[in-house]
């Protein structure tokens, strides 16, 4: 299926959420620089690849966008700093399709 074949990104974004305290300091809950490479983390597993094939995750379950959402979900929730919760995960199959989760 030509879908399930394109690069993740084409999906338009993994679109988590963070939430927690606001630094007094910083005046952030994190910073997106720290994000950003959690995320690509992520990314790094699922870009160029056939994702019913190559990613264990989708051995058992269609990749269809809600399921790449909670993909990404359980992949980032373990990794963020103490205080700092993920709140939810967005997926955009289209402009009008979307799939969150928010664990």
């Amino acid at each position: 299926k030509q879908w399930y074949q394109r690069r993740v990104r084409e999906l338009q974004g993994g679109g988590p959420g963070v939430a927690g305290r606001v630094d007094p300091v910083s005046g952030m809950v994190m910073n997106l620089s720290d994000l950003k490479p959690l995320i690509q983390v992520v990314l790094d597993q699922v870009d160029h690849r056939n994702l019913d094939k190559d990613v264990p995750f989708f051995a058992d379950r269609p990749s269809t966008a809600e399921n790449i959402a909670i993909f990404f979900w359980e992949s980032l929730v373990g990794r963020l700093p103490s205080g700092v919760a993920l709140s939810k995960v967005k997926v955009w199959e289209t402009e009008k399709n979307t799939a969150a989760y928010k664990g």
